[in-house]
């Protein structure tokens, strides 16, 4: 089934169009580092003609540790995120927490994106889709794929159609996460665009204790499969040396593997949906 086409200022998302790519760092760690990274990005999808839009968090509110690096805060980190956007044309994501956040971040996000875990929170969701952007919600690792129905009805009764649904992996026992592929079937046919999380789909949520882990080496072999199964956009953290990042190292994918990936993904693409510049 053919999902409704999602537009963001040119850039198409649905509608059996090639996949788009969601990209960036776990968290905004300096105006710089932010600034590198993107521009490094800009270039990979350039070459390879991959519609683009660029994430980054301003606040990671749910770190595993109180003790954990949360970001810059919204003030200088959308600040961050609109030099980026001004500065190399690209669409920008990142999420909000709660409702005072949503009036700053829709003057300057393309896309505003609610966390796996607050993706039940009605007032939350409605204020976000009041705005008028795309929201993206993460299904929670706790819902089934069919409950995001309700949280689309949330969303549509505001009369905002501009919804993207994220998978982003399903709690499998204790600090494991796995994913359903026939998820992505039944969220679409929900009728809006489906994104891939691919790198938080290898977390493992407190699998370190303080902090949580992740197995990183399966991310080729997960957005692999998510392309196979026809899914509208990959979400994919990077990051120039995850070792040394401020969060989510250990499931982020080092921006210098990221090219011969995707080139691989645009292949297997361009199979399934018999469109793009690799067929």
């Amino acid at each position: 089934m053919k999902t409704r086409t999602i537009d963001i200022n040119g850039l198409k998302i649905g509608g059996g169009r090639p996949f788009v790519l969601i990209a960036g760092p776990c968290v905004i760690e300096s105006r710089k580092s932010t600034l590198k990274m993107a521009s490094d990005l800009v270039k990979i999808v350039k070459r390879l003609k991959i519609p683009y839009v660029f994430k980054a968090s301003f606040d990671k509110a749910n770190r595993t540790s109180v003790d954990s690096y949360r970001g810059p805060g919204i003030s200088e980190g959308l600040d961050i995120l609109l030099e980026v956007k001004e500065r190399l044309g690209i669409p920008v994501v990142s999420d909000v927490h709660d409702i005072s956040q949503i009036d700053a971040a829709a003057k300057v996000l393309d896309i505003i994106q609610i966390p796996a875990f607050l993706c039940r929170q009605t007032d939350l969701l409605i204020a976000a889709a009041q705005t008028g952007k795309v929201v993206n919600v993460k299904k929670g690792q706790f819902l089934a794929p069919w409950d995001m129905r309700s949280l689309v009805r949330k969303l549509e009764s505001t009369g905002n159609k501009r919804i993207l649904l994220t998978e982003r992996g399903v709690s499998f026992g204790y600090n494991n996460l796995v994913t359903d592929f026939t998820a992505f079937q039944i969220m679409r046919d929900i009728g809006y665009p489906v994104v891939y999380d691919v790198t938080h789909s290898v977390q493992q949520p407190g699998g370190l204790g303080d902090k949580t882990g992740g197995r990183s080496e399966f991310i080729p072999l997960l957005a692999r499969c998510g392309v196979a199964a026809g899914v509208d956009a990959v979400f994919m953290e990077t990051h120039t040396d995850p070792a040394r990042s401020l969060s989510d190292g250990p499931n982020m994918l080092p921006i210098a593997r990221l090219e011969p990936l995707l080139e691989m993904m645009l292949h297997i693409d361009c199979l399934v949906k018999g469109s793009g510049s690799c067929c």
